[in-house]
């Protein structure tokens, strides 16, 4: 941990290693819904659909690894067992237990639109306060609103195909 890194945070640095670990919690459970999603999904479109939900899956892991080191930086500890993943978690975990691709699709659309409202929320709190975690959200952010439009597009198209 940086000293001078955590000493410019503007606000309590407790609360946005709170906000973090949520986060943490957050891209995780998104991670292996993604990644199973991937692996049990069935249905018209299956391999449009395995394709996008593995680049996700690997989106949701490197947001992950951001999050954890900025958990570092700042002198926290990441969230150490998945037990705490459901603890903390703002987005919580859909099971793939119906993997009709349809089904599948709007699990992870829910999940990028309670992502989006998560960051958005962080960036409002952190503000230019901790610029640092301000610029993580915004690129992790950025990618969330890029698979809510990956998803919704994979869904019209899925809607249109199953109207023939």
């Amino acid at each position: 941990m940086g000293t001078k890194g955590r000493e410019i945070v503007g606000l309590d640095v407790n609360k946005v290693l709170e906000l973090l670990n949520k986060a943490f919690a957050d891209e995780w459970l998104a991670y292996y819904q993604y990644w199973l999603g991937a692996k049990v999904v069935s249905g018209p479109m299956k391999d449009a659909v395995i394709a996008e939900l593995m680049q996700h899956a690997a989106d949701e892991l490197r947001h992950a690894d951001m999050v954890s080191n900025r958990i570092i930086q700042l002198g926290g500890a990441p969230l150490t067992t998945p037990k705490k993943w459901f603890d903390f978690t703002n987005c919580g975990y859909d099971s793939p237990d119906n993997s009709f691709v349809q089904n599948i699709l709007q699990q992870n659309i829910k999940g990028e639109q309670c992502a989006i409202s998560v960051y958005h929320a962080m960036i409002g709190e952190v503000g230019l306060k901790d610029p640092v975690t301000y610029n993580m959200a915004v690129q992790i952010l950025q990618d969330e609103v890029e698979h809510e439009e990956d998803l919704q597009a994979l869904l019209e198209d899925l809607d249109v195909l199953m109207k023939k």
